[in-house]
C-alpha cells in the first residue's frame, strides 16, 4: 500500500479524551475514531489488524474441527424470556419493538440461538459432539464505557458453542478450547495467564478466564508466585493474614457508641482491631431477607454471594432497612434481629469476644462470640485481598489488574433443559444435550496487544497482526523514488505486507508516524548507501538496526518475520 494513498488520519497530539494508552494510541495512529459514547469505527489500518487476529481465530476453531456458521444479531424476545435471561440481563441488553409490537433483543450473546438451532436438528446420540462457531457483532448497553474499545456498547466477538451427550464429551471439548485459544493468543504475540473465573450470568459448573496483565484492565487477578496458583477476584480464594484473634472484651454487654456507624468509626470509638468488628450487612433474594456477616476487615464478594443465594440477590437500601427494621444500617446486627435466615463468612469462626451491631442506633454489643449467634451456615464469602495467604501453598497472594480477552464455559444443561433440547442416546431415553460456550473478544487482543507493547514513540506491533509487516521510508524521494518503487514491488510481489510512505513530507516527519503507528520493520532508503546497493532495516521492538544488500533484502525480511511469527512455538503449551 502507499501511504500517499491510503486513510490513516494520524494526530500529532495526544487526543483530551484518551484514558490509557491502546485508548490514546489507537486514536492518535488511525486505527479508530469513535462515533459515539461505546461505539466506533475501526478505520482501514485498524480493521485490517482485526481481520489478521480473525485469521488466526479462524484458523485455530478450524484446527479443533469447529464449523463455522452466522446467527443473527437481531433476535426474539421470546428465547430470552424462555431462557430467564430477558430479565437477568436487566438494562445491559438492548431491547426494542418491531412494528408488530413483538419484543425484539439485540443479541449480547447467542446461547439461546443456538441451543434452539440444535434442538430442531441434533436427534439422536449419533449427531454429537458438534462445535460450532461465529464471529459476530454483539451488543451490551454498558452504564459507562470506557478505555476506548476495551469496555464499548458494541463490539466484535468470536463465541463457540460445543454440544455433547455427556459431561466427559464437554471435557474433551473444553480441553480442545483452552488449548486453541492457548494457541490463538500466543500466535497473536500476547503475554498473558489463564484464571478460575465465575461463570455469572451465562451459568454452568466451571469457567476460566485468559487475562493480560495491564495497568488498563478492570478485572482484578490473585495470582502466587511460588506456586501458580491464579483466580479472578470473583472468586480467588485466600486465607486472611490475621486469622485468630481474642478481643479485650470478655463480656457480653451493650454499649453506647452514638454516631459510630462504619468500621473504622467503631475501631477507633472502641479502640480495636477492624478484625474483631462483625458487619451485618442485608440481602434481598425476591422477598425474602438474609442477613450476611462478615468480619470488618474484609468485604462481601458479592459474586461468591451470588453463587450460594442465586444471581438475584441484591443488597438492601437504606430505606429497606430502616422501615423494616427500625435501625440505621450500620447498627444492623445478627442478636434478636427478625430475618428467617443469617449466614457468615468462615473466618467469623476464627475471631473470640469481637463486636456486633446491637439493632438499635448509637449502640452495639460487645464481647459476642459464636454461641451467641444462630448462624445457618458458613461460606466463603470474602474479597480476597494482597497479602491474603495462597490457597495452594500458603505464600502471599499479589493483585494485579488485567485486561479480559477470553473466557470459556461449561454450562452443561442450563439452556437445553430450558429451551428442551434434547437427544436420544443409546437406550432410547431423551437426554439434555451437555454444552459448551466459548468467547474471545477481538477488539480486545487489538487494545490488549497495544497496552503491552508500546513505548513513547507510538506502538510496537507483534508481527502477526501488525497492519504491515514492513514501512518503507525515503531520506531524499526526488534522488531515490525510481528505485523505491522497485523495493515496495519487489517485497509485494514476493508476499511481504508492505506499507510504502511516499507521501511529500521529510524523512524525520515520515519516521515518527511509522513508529507511533507501530509497524514492526522500517526499510530506511537513502541516496548515499543506494549507491552501494544496500538500505537500512530498522527493528521497531529492539531498536536494532543494520544495513542489507539490496539482493538480500527480501530473504532477509522473511526471515525476520517468520522468526517473530513461528517464536510462540518454542513456548509449551
Amino acid at each position: 500500500m502507499r501511504w500517499n494513498k491510503a486513510f490513516i488520519p494520524t494526530l500529532k497530539e495526544d487526543p483530551k479524551e484518551a484514558e490509557n494508552a491502546s485508548h490514546r494510541l489507537l486514536l492518535r495512529g488511525g486505527f479508530v475514531k469513535q462515533h459515539q459514547s461505546g461505539v466506533y469505527i475501526f478505520l482501514p489500518l485498524g480493521w485490517k489488524v482485526m481481520l489478521k487476529i480473525m485469521k488466526i481465530v479462524r484458523e485455530e476453531m478450524d484446527r479443533i474441527g469447529a464449523q463455522e456458521m452466522l446467527m443473527p444479531a437481531l433476535t426474539s424476545g421470546d428465547v430470552w424470556k424462555k431462557s430467564g435471561r430477558w430479565e437477568d440481563f436487566g438494562s445491559d441488553m438492548f431491547r426494542l419493538k418491531d412494528r408488530k409490537k413483538r419484543d425484539i433483543a439485540l443479541a449480547p450473546t447467542h446461547e439461546e440461538i443456538m441451543t434452539l438451532l440444535a434442538k430442531e436438528h441434533i436427534r439422536s446420540y449419533r449427531d454429537l459432539p458438534q462445535i460450532w462457531y461465529q464471529i459476530q457483532t454483539k451488543f451490551r448497553d454498558e452504564p459507562r464505557p470506557r478505555a476506548g474499545i476495551l469496555r464499548v456498547r458494541e463490539f466484535l466477538m468470536k463465541d463457540s458453542y460445543t454440544f455433547d451427550a455427556d459431561w466427559e464429551g464437554l471435557e474433551q471439548n473444553y480441553e480442545k478450547h483452552r488449548e486453541a485459544y492457548t494457541r490463538i493468543f500466543m500466535r497473536s504475540g500476547l503475554e498473558f495467564i489463564g484464571v478460575k473465573a465465575s461463570t455469572g450470568l451465562m451459568g454452568g459448573r466451571k469457567s476460566e478466564e485468559f487475562m493480560v496483565i495491564a495497568d488498563a484492565g478492570e478485572d482484578f487477578l490473585f495470582t502466587c508466585e511460588k506456586c501458580g496458583y491464579s483466580a479472578n477476584l470473583e472468586v480467588a480464594k485466600g486465607m486472611p493474614r490475621i486469622e485468630k484473634i481474642e478481643g479485650k472484651f470478655e463480656k457480653k454487654e451493650k454499649v453506647h457508641t452514638p454516631g459510630v456507624r462504619s468500621v473504622e468509626e467503631v475501631s477507633d470509638f472502641l479502640g480495636i482491631s477492624p478484625s474483631l468488628i462483625v458487619k451485618s450487612l442485608m440481602y434481598h433474594i425476591e422477598d425474602e431477607s438474609v442477613l450476611v456477616l462478615i468480619r470488618g476487615d474484609y468485604e462481601i464478594n458479592e459474586a461468591k454471594l451470588a453463587k450460594i443465594l442465586g444471581p438475584k440477590v441484591h443488597l438492601a437500601s437504606h430505606e429497606y432497612i430502616e422501615e423494616r427494621f427500625g435501625v440505621e444500617p450500620g447498627f444492623l446486627g445478627p442478636i434478636g434481629i427478625d430475618v428467617k435466615r443469617i449466614i457468615a463468612d468462615e473466618t467469623i469462626r476464627t475471631i473470640k469476644n469481637f463486636v456486633i451491631g446491637a439493632n438499635k442506633s448509637d449502640y452495639h454489643i460487645v464481647g459476642v462470640n459464636m454461641e451467641d449467634l444462630d448462624i445457618e451456615a458458613f461460606y466463603d464469602l470474602r474479597a480476597v485481598k494482597e497479602g491474603d495467604y495462597c490457597p495452594k501453598c500458603g505464600h502471599p497472594l499479589a493483585e494485579r489488574k488485567a485486561i479480559e480477552i477470553g473466557h470459556i464455559f461449561q454450562l452443561g444443561t442450563k439452556y437445553s433443559e430450558s429451551l428442551e433440547a434434547y437427544y436420544t442416546d443409546k437406550d432410547g431415553k431423551l437426554r439434555p444435550i451437555v454444552m459448551g460456550s466459548y468467547g474471545i473478544g477481538i477488539g480486545r487482543i487489538m487494545a490488549a496487544a497495544v497496552e503491552l507493547y508500546h513505548d513513547e514513540k507510538g506502538i510496537i506491533w507483534p508481527v502477526a497482526i501488525s497492519p504491515y509487516e514492513v514501512s518503507i521510508v525515503e531520506i531524499n524521494p526526488q534522488k531515490t523514488g525510481d528505485k523505491t518503487e522497485k523495493i515496495y514491488n519487489e517485497l509485494k510481489n514476493n508476499g511481504i505486507d508492505v506499507m510504502w510512505d511516499d507521501r511529500n513530507e521529510t524523512a524525520g516527519f515520515k519516521f515518527k508516524d511509522s513508529e507511533l503507528v507501530g509497524y514492526p520493520f522500517k526499510v530506511v532508503v537513502g541516496e548515499r548507501k543506494l549507491k552501494e546497493n544496500r538500505v537500512e532495516v530498522q527493528i521497531r521492538k529492539s531498536g536494532e538496526s543494520f544495513d542489507v544488500d539490496r539482493g538480500d533484502l527480501v530473504a532477509k525480511l522473511k526471515e525476520l518475520i517468520e522468526e517473530e511469527k513461528n517464536s510462540w512455538k518454542k513456548k509449551n503449551i
